[in-house]
């Protein structure tokens, strides 16, 4: 493309601009000043060796499956709530979030990866290990959003169903055959029969979110009991006397439960009765929906159980009846079950005995169906270009707009595949090539020969997410906890009903029989680039501690703890996020997210300068400084080393230690010049 469209592509940039924007890529961590040393002598010696073998340290890192598994979850709509008007914790999502963070890790194949997550519970596995990850992967299916409050049954699970295929076609396939749910699709040769097909496959699919019946709750379901050891930390063992007081107390509770809504349609002459209270009752319900809840995660002798979100086939499977207008009382012929007939591919023949969703899982996966490998590429892409080749990631079809550069994506797309489906082999070619080192510099003939960057000829500064921010931060002042926290806080709430200010306030079923290995399946504006004056700036704003928070102020809602883990692993409630994650365009967890919105707020700049979690962190990072270096000019260069990435210019060490000398107390002085860089957009980008 830059020799057909005569385009010069920017220069390399420079050796700690390219080392910064692969490690945020990679692993969404800052190097260090060890780190920046090492790869610059590197660099000197070769270039391209120099990339290489850092791509390839960073692939083989923990970290690289927690960065790329977060852009995963940004797809599937991943939460640990019910979400819309009745918010219900589900204790027991993180186990989806560490299952896609390890099969990153492992490089596991892509085609086997979309395969498990639509049908783990149907493939053969050598392990208990083995087949309970792939049971938590069909947690992918039970994750979405559901209207717990909804009356009809029949709506309600036409609804999940809905849900399931938009998720599945627009994850997988990077189309949306859900528009076809009323009427054949207005743009696409997706015909309404096409929809009620798949609805057939998820129809016969139990789906095991958890849930216990209640006033909020007229939808409660099944959880999966997985076949390893591994409870969620807050489910603590019972013994035969307290379990057997527990289920006392939910008795007791549930018949005054009950008595409180018989009261409410008794007359009162004269008087009010303080029991046929609203309020009364939706406490009685919550305390039964909590006590029924402990009691159901423990076995007969009191020992927790690990059970996790999943899908199973129904006993009998059952094609679907085709809806009128997509009305549930307007049923019309029935639909045999099948695939989006467009797509073509090898069609297998729907079991007697099964729902169908293994054979889906291996249409999707198959080589020849023309989109699968083409959407992963393209999210790839994004993810390290800032731009995606189709730049509607989950739009591939006719209203989309078309690839800037076809044969690019084909070219990746064969790679991929040829490769063993390896997500890690495609991003290291990728990185190691020319175009991904080159420079964000602004050229104006550039600019005007293509100026949406389309083709690619210079770098796109881009903005870093919510959770990069975040961890960087944690990582420039020393107190980043780079172990993985087992289980979740959310966990810690089960069965809560979570509002605005936080928590209010699971029928188990063994997972299907574990098929046998080989035998079948039985059972922006822009960053800041000049060199002083926006650190100058942002210096003088923090001069005199405005706006600072004090000890004992309190910000933020309850899952907003100042926990040291990487953001990650932070509580993804819907409805309920973190300060640190809302603010800077977290993926909406109730929709399927391919490309985040980046915008630039004011409410950003209030959160850096006002949010106890950055002024603890500048407060730490000053004290880090104050115990590596004694000279002042020392600790300014480890200050710009661990924030940026690079050493400080003369003008700005002029500008830092102006500053410094200004400050009454050095201590807060240093701090505020540490919160000073991270609020500046040079931080906030990669370059």
């Amino acid at each position: 493309q830059y020799t057909v469209r005569n385009l010069q592509p920017a220069p390399d940039a420079e050796p700690l601009t390219l080392l910064r924007r692969l490690y945020l890529d990679l692993i969404g961590l800052p190097p260090s000043p060890d780190q920046q040393q090492r790869f610059a002598a590197a660099w000197q010696q070769d270039p391209q060796q120099a990339v290489e073998t850092t791509a390839d340290e960073l692939l083989a890192t923990p970290q690289y499956g927690e960065r790329w598994g977060r852009h995963w979850l940004d797809v599937v709509r991943f939460a640990e709530s019910t979400g819309k008007e009745v918010d219900v914790s589900a204790p027991n999502a993180w186990r989806y979030r560490d299952y896609v963070i390890d099969a990153f890790n492992e490089d596991k194949p892509y085609d086997r990866f979309v395969r498990e997550q639509l049908a783990g519970d149907l493939l053969a596995a050598k392990t208990d290990e083995q087949w309970a990850s792939q049971l938590i992967a069909t947690g992918f299916l039970a994750l979405g959003p559901k209207a717990l409050i909804e009356q009809n049954p029949r709506q309600f699970q036409a609804d999940l169903i809905d849900e399931q295929i938009d998720v599945t076609t627009r994850v997988f396939l990077g189309v949306s055959v859900a528009c076809a749910r009323c009427h054949d699709h207005k743009f696409d040769p997706i015909p309404q029969s096409d929809y009620y097909a798949l609805a057939g496959i998820f129809q016969s699919t139990e789906t095991c979110f958890g849930g216990v019946r209640s006033q909020r709750n007229r939808h409660p379901s099944n959880l999966l009991i997985l076949p390893v050891d591994d409870p969620n930390p807050s489910d603590t063992p019972l013994s035969k006397d307290e379990l057997a007081e527990l289920r006392r107390r939910r008795d007791e509770v549930q018949q005054q439960a009950a008595e409180a809504r018989r009261a409410a349609f008794r007359p009162q002459p004269g008087g009010t009765n303080p029991q046929a209270n609203p309020a009364n009752q939706f406490i009685l319900d919550q305390q039964a929906t909590q006590l029924t809840t402990r009691i159901n995660s423990v076995d007969e002798n009191g020992q927790p159980l690990t059970v996790c979100m999943g899908v199973q086939d129904r006993p009998q499977p059952q094609d679907a009846r085709l809806l009128i207008r997509g009305e549930i009382d307007q049923q019309a012929q029935t639909v045999p079950r099948g695939f989006v007939q467009v797509l073509g591919g090898p069609v297998a023949a729907m079991p007697a005995n099964g729902s169908g969703r293994l054979q889906l899982a291996r249409w999707i996966a198959d080589e020849s169906n023309p989109l699968t490998a083409r959407v992963m590429v393209n999210r790839i892409w994004l993810h390290l270009f800032g731009e995606a080749i189709v730049r509607e990631t989950e739009n591939f079809g006719a209203s989309g707009p078309r690839p800037t550069d076809q044969q690019l994506l084909d070219y990746l797309a064969v790679q991929f595949m040829d490769n063993g489906w390896s997500v890690k082999t495609l991003i290291r070619e990728i990185v190691s090539s020319r175009a991904y080192r080159l420079s964000s510099a602004w050229n104006r003939q550039r600019f005007e020969q293509d100026p949406d960057n389309l083709y690619f000829a210079r770098a796109q500064p881009r903005r870093l997410q919510a959770e990069v921010l975040r961890d960087c931060m944690l990582a420039a002042s020393g107190g980043l906890d780079l172990q993985r926290p087992r289980g979740s806080m959310v966990a810690q709430y089960p069965a809560a009903i979570l509002g605005p200010n936080g928590p209010v306030g699971t029928v188990m079923a063994p997972a299907a029989t574990r098929p046998v290995a080989g035998l079948g399946t039985s059972t922006a504006n822009g960053p800041e680039t000049s060199a002083g004056g926006p650190l100058a700036r942002r210096l003088q704003q923090l001069g005199g501690a405005a706006g600072r928070f004090r000890p004992g102020q309190v910000q933020g809602n309850p899952f907003d703890a100042s926990v040291a883990y990487r953001s990650v692993y932070l509580p993804v409630a819907r409805g309920l996020l973190p300060r640190a994650l809302e603010v800077f365009d977290f993926a909406e967890p109730s929709m399927v997210i391919g490309q985040r919105e980046s915008s630039n707020t004011p409410a950003q700049a209030l959160y850096l300068l006002n949010n106890r979690f950055v002024i603890e962190q500048s407060e730490v990072l000053a004290s880090r400084l104050q115990q590596e270096s004694a000279d002042r000019t020392s600790q300014i260069q480890l200050a710009f080393r661990l924030v940026y990435g690079r050493a400080a210019t003369e003008q700005e060490l002029a500008a830092s230690q102006s500053f410094l000398l200004q400050a009454a107390d050095f201590s807060v002085g240093l701090a505020e010049f540490c919160q000073a860089l991270f609020a500046t957009a040079e931080f906030r980008y990669v370059n």
